[in-house]
């Protein structure tokens, strides 16, 4: 049975996590170029536009890099900008009055982030490791939509997708197991990394125990607790990075429990 969540400081992200791999041939880099050659562009709120909207689309976006444990935005900012994001994985959380944090979900290639109806970011977000977004500018991309109505669909289309995960998180924090969060936990993240082309038998892990723990509102001493048992059970196999799954119905079952 899960404990009393802890309040101290979070330990330092390791660098030199592997990076999440994409449908880009080319893994692990980051890559820039024209909208047109981007890896992730059918994953994205871009790959509705046309060549001509893409062109523009391309115009008023900027390439940025953000080191591993570096801030991307910080919640009660003023939103100045709108992130796209095309490599890495990016931690989102809030901070609660007595410091305490909980981590709301983790954006991958393809995911868009800064979007808000309020002139502040209401969470914050941060590289977990090496990070590409295009960044767009709060006024030039309201100007953009208002231009092209029909752009709001695809847009419409990600805030469901948010939506959605939202949701399933609130099961994830509901009246579970430790042993039924983490199963869930694994079996969501794979589907979400298959999305994004990343078939391997490896589930790729960028994140650290404590980032997990927060997110399924356990300890990280639980978090390692299943782990350990689900690996001496030989449901999965822990590696660096990672995990392997071994028993993938069995994981699938606790998942759905």
């Amino acid at each position: 049975m899960p404990g009393k969540r802890s309040r101290v400081t979070y330990p330092t992200l390791k660098a030199g996590r592997a990076m999440i791999r994409t449908i880009s041939p080319k893994a692990g880099r980051i890559i820039f170029g024209r909208c047109s050659a981007c890896t992730v562009r059918s994953l994205s709120i871009c790959g509705a536009l046309d060549q001509a909207d893409l062109a523009e689309f391309e115009r008023i976006a900027r390439n940025f890099q953000f080191a591993p444990n570096t801030s991307i935005f910080t919640a009660g900012q003023v939103v100045g900008a709108v992130h796209n994001l095309t490599a890495g994985v990016a931690r989102l959380y809030k901070l609660m009055a007595d410091g305490r944090r909980q981590v709301i979900g983790f954006a991958l290639p393809g995911d868009f982030l800064g979007a808000s109806p309020s002139y502040r970011y209401s969470f914050s977000a941060d590289a977990i490791n090496a990070v590409a977004a295009c960044r767009l500018s709060r006024e030039a991309f309201t100007h953009f939509i208002e231009q092209r109505p029909r752009f709001l669909l695809r847009i419409n289309e990600f805030v469901a997708r948010e939506l959605m995960q939202a949701q399933e998180q609130m099961l994830l924090l509901g009246r579970r197991t430790a042993e039924e969060k983490i199963a869930a936990f694994l079996i969501g993240w794979r589907k979400r990394l298959v999305h994004i082309g990343d078939e391997r038998d490896i589930i790729s892990l960028p994140m650290n125990r404590q980032d997990i723990a927060d997110y399924l509102g356990l300890t990280i001493e639980t978090v390692s607790r299943t782990l350990t048992r689900f690996e001496r059970e030989r449901m999965l196999v822990i590696i660096s990075g990672g995990v392997r799954l071994l028993d993938s119905s069995r994981a699938e079952a606790l998942a759905s429990t």
